[in-house]
């Protein structure tokens, strides 16, 4: 296990990493994940063994420190991320982020171009204000202090079914509201105009389930490659793990 310190407070990121061949990839999960959860079975697919593989989770969840006076902002995710990254000398990483993690991803490649050298996000948040669900919208709308001390985080534990619910009890309930009420405030621009302005290869995963991505013809026009997953919904890595893999791998 590494880590980065990533506040003034000296709170670290964490990351478990394989070694390999250059250039790394990099793990990102979702609100209320871990990264070697959901990502760690892809990494061992015969096409992606070999290269060195970095799963990191962001501040409050997993492994990382959980601060009660960060922020938790898509923005400060993206830096604690570039923290853990610099201090494992990676550059012109692949950066595979789910969800939230995704979102990170794409603000990361914006703010530190240096980092990465392509994208593979899997149903990423691309707009402020999303449909209300029991995920991040859901949560935010709670109040903090009603979600970590009232109630509201057990509540949504039971609205989630048992496979996020396996890794957002590990997540802190304050780092978890704040994550989901930054991601539910986007960016300046937003993550899809940050998506569509990068340079590099850029490739988006939808599950098939999950319906029509919105925007999509705009983003093809960008140069972003919109898969969608046959066989899957949000959870794109588990639900069709042999595709997903391949579109890591560039496969297609």
């Amino acid at each position: 296990m590494r880590e980065a310190r990533f506040d003034a407070r000296g709170s670290h990121v964490r990351w478990t990493e394989s070694g390999g061949t250059e250039p790394a990839r990099v793990y990102v999960h979702g609100l209320g994940a871990a990264s070697t959860v959901y990502h760690a079975h892809i990494a061992a697919k015969p096409e992606l063994v070999g290269r060195r593989s970095l799963f990191v989770d962001l501040p409050g969840h997993g492994i990382s420190d959980r601060p009660a006076d960060f922020g938790y902002t898509l923005e400060d995710h993206a830096q604690a991320l570039a923290a853990a990254l610099d201090e494992a000398q990676v550059t012109d990483a692949e950066i595979v982020g789910h969800s939230m993690g995704g979102s990170v991803a794409i603000v990361l490649a914006y703010r530190r171009p240096d980092l990465v050298s392509r994208l593979v996000v899997t149903e990423a948040n691309l707009d402020p204000n999303p449909p209300l669900t029991a995920g991040s919208s859901g949560i935010a709308a709670y109040g903090e202090e009603d979600f970590v001390e009232g109630g509201g985080h057990a509540r949504v534990l039971e609205k989630v079914g048992p496979t996020w619910a396996a890794t957002m009890r590990l997540t802190d309930p304050r780092a978890l509201h704040r994550s989901a009420i930054g991601l539910m405030a986007g960016t300046r621009p937003t993550m899809r105009h940050m998506l569509m302005a990068l340079s590099v290869d850029r490739v988006y995963l939808q599950g098939a389930s999950s319906g029509e991505l919105l925007g999509q013809d705009a983003l093809i026009s960008s140069g972003v490659r919109v898969v969608t997953v046959p066989g899957a919904g949000h959870n794109v890595m588990f639900d069709n793990a042999d595709a997903f893999a391949g579109e890591v791998a560039g496969r297609s």
